[in-house]
């Protein structure tokens, strides 16, 4: 067997323990603070595809592609999805602050919140944490959808459970 071919089973080894890995801690994270599966999806979708696209670069200088042509066709690209993630800077900043808040937001699915937004505070109990929105259910019976990124930037208080 060639190196090349050695050195590309390895890299593809080992973005695969790398995903396994993760898998295994977002798994572990999620059972220790009681997560929702559906959280857990999400987040793991964004370490693989991180994974996948390591592999890949490492794999261009393993196989010694011409890296000038990727590197006009990949800045290309990164120039068309920078204009439009800038263009919808909140879908980035969102699915950014879902991952935050799976790893540090103290309150999840069944607790009650109150977001002090000033005259717009919303209070209810946490139905859903989804990738990009928060839904809660206010004391009239209302679905509020409350963006992530909105959420890291205000104040939430954890309301004791009521009887």
């Amino acid at each position: 067997m060639s190196s090349s071919l050695l050195f590309t089973l390895g890299v593809i080894l080992l973005t695969y323990i790398g995903m396994v890995a993760t898998r295994r801690i977002l798994k572990k994270i999620a059972n220790a603070r009681n997560i929702l599966p559906k959280r857990i999806f999400f987040v793991q979708k964004v370490f693989e595809t991180l994974f996948i696209i390591i592999g890949l670069i490492v794999l261009t200088f393993v196989w010694g592609i011409n890296i000038e042509g990727i590197s006009v066709f990949a800045s290309s690209v990164f120039a068309i999805v920078g204009v439009a993630l800038f263009a919808q800077w909140s879908i980035l900043s969102n699915v950014t602050a879902s991952i935050i808040i799976f790893f540090t937001f103290p309150a999840g699915v069944g607790d009650r919140v109150r977001i002090v937004d000033g005259d717009g505070s919303v209070e209810g109990e946490i139905l859903e944490i989804a990738l990009f929105q928060i839904e809660i259910r206010d004391a009239d019976g209302n679905k509020v959808l409350y963006p992530n990124n909105l959420l890291l930037q205000k104040p939430v208080i954890k309301l004791k459970q009521q009887a």
